[in-house]
């Protein structure tokens, strides 16, 4: 397989192979977790860290697993990484932790840390797969925190709110709408879906806007060099 460059594996985790947007993995956590900004931000720093440490390890390791064993070594290491990073949210941020919940230990399940290290970490080097584990949890985040910051404005005019207790900063909450009584479906489990599905259609008229410009843009092609 001829390595990808670094702007590829970039645009693709980023943009064009988006896990959230295009690829639709890791709803659970996406859809329950995004009800305020600060607890998206979260997530989506953990997940990041978790697929980049992930890849790392699995492209350090490959050439000492065998085929037979690869996925039950995937799966261990995919478990050691997130637990690690578990165990120092509770410590650290106790708060956030509390929070987060279930779904800090539930970055496990998420299909697109086991298919980016069966994808590509197997396949390259550790710095490109850091790279593209650090690219595909970027472009989670971004999406994860901005269907949070959207629902928290809808529904309750506010952004950041609770962030100084969470993360251990300074208060960073911004009040953007005055007396505002707020929109509770919004911030309910039926607003992640209304929301995610306003990023996903706001995604696609884009490209729609790009083929009429002749831009013709093509199917997102993983770094693999397969087609997704």
């Amino acid at each position: 397989m001829t390595a990808p460059a670094p702007r590829t594996i970039l645009e693709y985790g980023l943009l064009s192979g988006n896990a959230g947007l295009v690829q639709l993995l890791g709803l659970c956590p996406l859809l329950a977790v995004s009800n305020t900004a600060v607890n998206a931000l979260g997530l989506g720093l953990a997940t990041a860290l978790a697929l980049t440490a992930t890849n790392a390890v699995v492209a350090a390791i490959r050439t000492f697993t065998g085929r037979d064993v690869r996925i039950p070594t995937f799966v261990i290491v995919i478990a050691t990484v997130v637990t690690a990073i578990e165990l120092a949210l509770r410590a650290f941020l106790p708060d956030l932790y509390a929070t987060l919940g279930l779904f800090v230990p539930l970055i496990v399940t998420n299909c697109a840390i086991m298919g980016r290290a069966e994808a590509f970490a197997s396949r390259t080097d550790p710095g490109r797969a850091a790279l593209d584990g650090l690219a595909i949890g970027l472009g989670f985040l971004w999406v994860l925190l901005a269907l949070g910051a959207l629902r928290e404005v809808v529904g309750t005019g506010r952004l950041f709110a609770g962030s100084g207790a969470l993360l251990g900063l300074p208060a960073l909450e911004i009040t953007l709408i005055d007396d505002y009584r707020g929109f509770l479906l919004a911030i309910l489990p039926p607003g992640a879906f209304l929301g995610l599905a306003l990023l996903v259609a706001a995604r696609n008229r884009i490209r729609l806007g790009q083929s009429a410009l002749g831009a013709h843009p093509s199917r997102p092609s993983d770094p693999t060099g397969e087609r997704t």
